[in-house]
């Protein structure tokens, strides 16, 4: 035993040290940072620092929440599983990031607040939202927010509990219960990119430039761009594994080709802009049926919360019963046949029958709380955001797009990269 104290001490040490080097040979996020952190960084050349930035903000669709693979569905309770009604959580996903696009334009702290079909549309900052809970009376989304250079400014959880009174009282009137929850994670985004500098802002800015053009040409751009080591981990939002984007220098104020791409993301940004009135018609189509399960399933997840605690109550009551009746029974065996006492089997015999009864009511009342919990998962309607195909025209030459929108905006990206290229390679001469 105390051998396999010992090699369990050995095997936990070397599972610690490993795990301060990631397989590359890069330093993880924890421990003392290399001499390199702590070094000035060169002053970037050619860049004017700007005053009055807003950064733009891309919200991709929210992670439902749906389990993705076996593993992650094992993590989930049952309860979690049946309240789980896809369709309804892939509908939540687009309104939840209308939301959050609407809190934060709120605030008028920010430029330009788009949603978008996921995070690889081009912007300054990106909110990258999950749903963890949504059954009308609770709900969680995790939020993290990351910028264009990879850095992350908030990494928490946000949740709400819905008043019983919520949809009773006329000063609610035109508002979703849900509001709360996104009011504190703008409130916590805001209040994390306050101190935020002009010069900071300038660079990001310049930086989301030149990772839009080197999506085009990764060749001619990167050289403008360095990385940073060791503040990231391997999973980082931009998988850079483990690096964050850093500013070098500006391309010259007449360099064509950057000039170009410029040109290119301002009608890109407006094919983005056309986006969002796609989502918000979906929006408006699911609003009514909406509101309605979010008042009944608030009803359904109190009275399942009530049905579930007045089932552990009734349990544990009719387990105490036959405990009792167990000890009485015991009792009852030892006497002998000379000094026999029939009243501990009496007892026995009558807590055993109660106790049964209260066990067999609290299953029943088990079955109640699985149909309220089946019943909210059954209110959810399959709302699917549709987009038809349409024709889109740019620099002479047009085409037609295809499929949902995350399909659409990557046909637009793709005949957007041609245009730059057909642009930028020039025509040979016979």
């Amino acid at each position: 035993m105390k051998l396999n104290r010992n090699v369990a001490y050995v095997l936990s040490a070397s599972m610690f040290l490993s795990s301060c080097v990631t397989p590359g040979g890069e330093f993880s996020n924890i421990g003392p940072k290399l001499s390199s952190f702590f070094e000035q960084p060169p002053e970037i050349k050619n860049i004017t620092v700007q005053e009055g930035l807003k950064l733009d903000v891309v919200i991709p669709v929210f992670d439902p929440g749906i389990p993705k693979n076996p593993t992650e569905e094992q993590n989930l309770t049952e309860e979690e599983k049946k309240s789980i009604w896809p369709e309804l959580r892939r509908a939540e996903a687009t309104k939840f990031a209308l939301m959050m696009k609407r809190s934060l334009e709120s605030t008028e702290a920010f430029g330009a607040v788009r949603v978008t079909p996921d995070q690889n549309s081009t912007g300054d900052l990106y909110v990258l939202g999950k749903i963890e809970e949504s059954n009308g009376e609770d709900v969680e989304i995790k939020i993290k927010v990351v910028d264009i250079s990879g850095k992350t400014w908030v990494d928490t959880s946000f949740d709400h509990r819905v008043s019983e009174q919520f949809h009773t009282s006329v000063r609610n009137e035109g508002k979703d219960p849900y509001d709360p929850v996104f009011e504190a994670a703008t409130k916590n985004i805001v209040e994390s990119l306050k101190d935020v500098k002009a010069k900071e802002l300038t660079v990001l800015k310049s930086i989301t430039d030149l990772r839009f053009a080197a999506s085009f040409s990764e060749s001619e751009f990167s050289k403008y761009l360095g990385k940073k080591e060791g503040l990231l981990g391997p999973d980082d939002f931009f998988g850079f594994g483990g690096n964050r984007i850093t500013l070098v220098r500006m391309p010259a104020d007449n360099d064509s080709k950057f000039i170009k791409t410029k040109a290119i993301r301002v009608r890109d940004q407006l094919f983005v802009d056309n986006l969002q009135t796609h989502y918000q018609k979906f929006e408006s189509k699911m609003n009514e049926s909406y509101a309605v399960w979010q008042e009944q399933s608030l009803q359904e997840a109190k009275a399942a919360r009530e049905a579930e605690a007045k089932a552990t109550g009734q349990a544990v009551a009719g387990g105490l019963l036959i405990g009792l009746a167990i000890v009485a029974a015991v009792a009852g065996a030892r006497n002998n046949n000379y000094n026999y006492n029939p009243g501990p089997s009496i007892a026995a015999t009558l807590g055993a029958a109660a106790g049964g009864a209260l066990l067999a009511n609290s299953f029943r009342t088990s079955d109640e709380a699985k149909v309220y919990r089946d019943a909210l998962s059954e209110l959810g309607q399959s709302i699917d955001l549709e987009i038809g195909p349409q024709v889109v025209e740019f620099e002479k030459k047009t085409i037609e797009l295809t499929g949902d929108a995350a399909e659409q905006f990557a046909q637009w990206r793709t005949f957007l990269k041609e245009i730059y290229l057909a642009q930028a390679t020039p025509e040979k001469r016979l």
